[in-house]
């Protein structure tokens, strides 16, 4: 079973972690929907960086390493590295130009960045 773990932003420039079975633009929509507890008053949501998992164990190993780092160096780190990797898109509450994306082969990943 694959699964996601995947980091949102919302204007106020808040995060949330999770990990999911469902596909990340699916499990968004019951964020902004209002259904999950903890995202429902900072609405709206939008999806920066998604990584993809073999298991729910390994998925939720990284989900716990990266709330570990929550608002320290790392955790900012990995959310600038997302956002650079955006192919020119802007971001959707900055409207600053983000850089260019690597390939994946390149930066030796397997991980699916979308900074929008």
């Amino acid at each position: 079973m694959n699964c996601f773990l995947y980091i949102i932003k919302n204007q106020k420039e808040r995060y949330y972690i999770g990990i999911t079975g469902l596909d990340p633009e699916k499990r968004l929509l019951r964020h902004n929907k209002g259904n999950v507890y903890s995202t429902k008053f900072g609405k709206p949501w939008k999806i920066i960086y998604i990584e993809k998992y073999d298991n729910y164990e390994s998925a939720r190993k990284r989900e716990k390493q990266i709330k570990s780092w929550h608002g320290g160096n790392a955790f900012k780190k990995l959310v600038s590295r997302a956002a650079r990797s955006s192919n020119g898109r802007t971001s959707p509450f900055e409207g600053e130009y983000l850089g260019s994306n690597p390939s994946l082969a390149a930066l030796g990943m397997s991980r699916i960045n979308l900074a929008r």
